[in-house]
């Protein structure tokens, strides 16, 4: 299941700090600027909420971290979950089978990062595009959430991550939203 707030201004941070785990509210609170930590926030209360609904977890949810700092739930191994932030939202994707999911603000890109981090055929698709900017986020959306569900991390090649296999026979599938001011895409495993 997914999880947006885009109205990450409108809760009193304080009192929310103070419902999340003492290891989300360190991390939280590592961020300078107030609507970083917000968002932060945010996201982690969707967590929280997703839990409750879908599987009856009330208490705040505590982290194990893997080897490219993939969290997953210390208490929970078989839930698989995603969070993630851009300016204007946060979003999470909870699941019983590997989740990934990215959250991009819809706002000019540099054609030097295109040429570094895409494909040929994806650099045409982006070049050719009526909304270059927009082809531009969808295909960096799914290559991110792609890499938060393997817990690899951005990578040092990220020109080729969609040209594996388990995409090209569907084992991975994506599902893309537009929302007016930012991306969303999320990535489940099989």
């Amino acid at each position: 299941m997914i999880y947006i707030d885009q109205q990450v201004d409108q809760f009193d941070l304080q009192a929310a700090l103070a419902t999340v785990s003492e290891q989300r509210r360190s991390h939280a609170l590592r961020y300078r600027k107030e609507h970083d930590q917000r968002l932060s926030v945010a996201a982690y209360r969707l967590l929280q909420h997703a839990l409750e609904v879908e599987h009856g977890i009330e208490e705040p949810p505590t982290f194990a971290f893997g080897h490219h700092g993939k969290p997953s739930l210390i208490d929970h191994p078989g839930i698989f979950f995603s969070l993630s932030h851009c300016h204007e939202a946060a979003a999470c994707a909870v699941d019983t089978v590997p989740v990934g999911i990215d959250v991009e603000s819809l706002s000019n890109y540099d054609p030097d990062i295109v040429t570094a981090v895409m494909s040929d055929e994806e650099q045409h698709q982006i070049t050719h595009s009526p909304d270059p900017r927009l082809t531009f986020l969808l295909l960096w959306t799914m290559k991110e959430s792609l890499l938060k569900m393997t817990g690899e991390g951005i990578l040092n090649d990220m020109r080729h991550i969609l040209d594996r296999p388990a995409i090209q026979d569907h084992s991975i599938r994506f599902h893309t939203t537009v929302y007016p001011l930012f991306v969303c895409t999320v990535c489940w495993g099989r």
